[in-house]
């Protein structure tokens, strides 16, 4: 893997665990960009990933072995958007105080969320960056099952039932998606916990735990399957 180059920019990547953000952190570094830290939102009440519902034992385990340390920003269990704009204000501020040049994101299309997030940085020195911006999404999960492993966390009931949360993300699990259903799951269809791979020093070792299915917000059912540390 390229080493990065001194004159590239200070680089914090905005992680989740899963599959987007561990392919963007490949293609950063396969690219000689230098990322510093990673960054990511759990609740404070659960002390796991609102969206995944991962525990923050497990993303720690995760940023050891990919070699970062890992940025935790908490957020109270009944937070609006108000209160995460206040929160994330404060680490971008904090960002800026340390040299920090610029935020990556793993988005791949969704237009609003990425105006969302540059519009974050109007009044900042910090920039975004999109390291894998309008690539296709079937070539990206084809790549991705080829190279990494990575256990479906979350799925939303709209799009896929209960039997896909605990499923690895391999070529069976994409072929076995209905139509419509994005295979990268921009469309929030499912979510991932990114395991082993080429940006890892070693694997995390996971198993699969409880099965459970919740309410999220007024309009919104998850199935998430728990993972457990497994060492």
């Amino acid at each position: 893997m390229p080493r990065a180059s001194a004159d590239a920019p200070t680089t914090v990547l905005s992680w989740s665990g899963g599959k987007d953000a561990s392919y963007a952190l490949w293609q950063l570094r396969n690219a000689g960009e230098r990322v510093t830290e990673l960054l990511t939102t759990v609740s404070a009440a659960t002390d796991r990933s609102s969206m995944h519902g991962v525990r923050r034992g497990l993303y720690e385990r995760q940023a050891a072995a990919v070699g970062l340390p890992i940025r935790f920003v908490e957020l109270p269990s009944d937070a609006d958007n108000d209160e995460y704009e206040e929160r994330m204000a404060e680490v971008t501020a904090e960002y800026e105080n340390r040299g920090v040049e610029r935020i990556a994101f793993a988005d791949l299309y969704l237009e609003d969320v990425r105006a969302y997030r540059e519009a974050r940085f109007a009044d900042t020195d910090l920039s975004g960056h999109w390291p894998i911006w309008g690539r296709d999404t079937e070539t990206v999960a084809r790549e991705f099952a080829e190279q990494f492993a990575a256990t479906v966390v979350a799925v939303d009931d709209d799009a896929l039932d209960a039997s896909f949360a605990g499923r690895r993300f391999d070529t069976d699990f994409l072929a076995d998606l209905p139509d419509g259903v994005d295979p990268c799951g921009e469309n929030g269809e499912f979510h991932t916990f990114v395991h082993d791979g080429p940006i890892f020093d070693r694997p995390v070792s996971v198993e699969t735990g409880e099965r459970v299915t919740r309410e999220v917000g007024e309009e919104t059912t998850v199935h998430y399957c728990d993972l457990l540390a497994a060492d």
